[in-house]
């Protein structure tokens, strides 16, 4: 093992030791690879001679998304308590930089399950993959039914007026503040959602704000143990999270599947049963322009923090040009519906 990372991993166990007031050794301890907000490292421990597995996620000294640590844990919380989707359970926030040099957050493991979306196209995932579809779009449905004051989040999360005028604005400011060279696709996108911008909903529901596939575990037999990752969660539209699960980005080598499992219309069926909430198609061409608008500022802030930032970690080059290639033509199908290309399937 790598004599620095069996040092931070017995400063770990030192730390919870303090915690639970237990003893707690190291067993091991490995970075995983892939976070693009966290360093996110997987320890095995014995707390007072029991087995005990942890995840830890630190603050980087850079980060493809800027977000704010306590208000993702507070977020867990409240949906570990609140049983409506399968979340790690929290364990506790340090926001004090001395005791790991930057703050981080630990959960407790969850042993089984992968997050990996290229073994979705593997031959053993094939028989699953209907199954996981109607877990996945089930859970999201599932949120979406529930107000945010329900889950309580409405006690440290803003509560919007109107939730796409808000997100447009933020995007938006994110694109024009980070973009390193014009952006003529997404200024066109801007332009056509504020021409376009739909009614206020009625029904504000805790949006995940990434859920995709990356972003959750899942078992051979198509479970979900855990959706991760919501560093982005905010009150919100319903259909913005599902606008973003059908995303072709995350497609796969087929755009026609939405999250490499099922055809789109099928998950927005199987979301719409689940929820109780009926998709209005208008309403949602908006929402699904928006988050490859999202996307694309996504993609351009982290090439910007590539160049201009404190880190050069590959994953921020590689989500950026690349990703903003791939995100841009996109954009561009999805803004000329009479487009050829098969970068993106038609609107839903």
């Amino acid at each position: 093992m790598n004599p620095n990372l069996q040092l931070f991993g017995e400063q770990i166990a030192d730390y919870l030791s303090g915690v639970w007031a237990a003893e707690c050794n190291l067993e091991t301890i490995s970075q995983i690879p892939g976070g693009a907000s966290r360093e996110t490292y997987r320890i095995n421990l014995k707390r007072d001679g029991n087995p005990c597995g942890v995840v830890l996620r630190r603050d980087p000294p850079s980060s493809l998304i800027d977000t704010e640590r306590a208000h993702e844990y507070k977020t867990y919380q409240a949906v570990f308590k609140s049983g409506v989707m399968p979340v790690p359970e929290p364990i506790v926030l340090e926001e004090d930089p001395g005791a790991l040099e930057r703050p981080f957050s630990i959960m407790a493991l969850v042993p089984t399950g992968s997050p990996s979306p290229a073994a979705l196209d593997e031959v053993a995932m094939q028989a699953a993959k209907p199954t996981l579809a109607q877990n996945k779009w089930s859970l999201l449905g599932k949120l979406a039914s529930h107000s945010a004051t329900e889950l309580g989040v409405d006690e440290f999360m803003d509560t919007p007026t109107h939730p796409a005028q808000r997100e447009l604005a933020y995007w938006t400011g994110v694109i024009r503040d980070d973009a390193l060279h014009p952006q003529p696709i997404a200024e066109a996108a801007i332009r056509w959602l504020e021409r376009n911008m739909p009614a206020p909903t009625s029904h504000l529901c805790l949006v995940h704000g990434d859920y995709r596939t990356g972003n959750y575990l899942y078992t051979e037999e198509g479970e979900i143990t855990a959706i991760l990752d919501w560093e982005m969660a905010h009150i919100g539209d319903p259909l913005e999270d599902l606008a973003w699960s059908l995303d072709p980005l995350w497609s796969g080598p087929d755009p026609r599947m939405a999250g490499r499992l099922i055809r789109r219309e099928a998950a927005l069926k199987i979301w719409e049963d689940s929820s109780g909430l009926i998709v209005d198609r208008t309403a949602f061409r908006w929402w699904q322009i928006f988050a490859s608008v999202k996307a694309l500022a996504i993609w351009i802030s982290s090439a910007e923090d590539y160049v201009n930032g404190t880190t050069k970690e590959p994953i921020l080059a590689l989500a950026g040009w690349p990703m903003m290639d791939r995100q841009s033509r996109i954009l561009l199908d999805r803004l000329s519906p009479e487009s050829t290309n098969s970068y993106a399937e038609p609107l839903l």
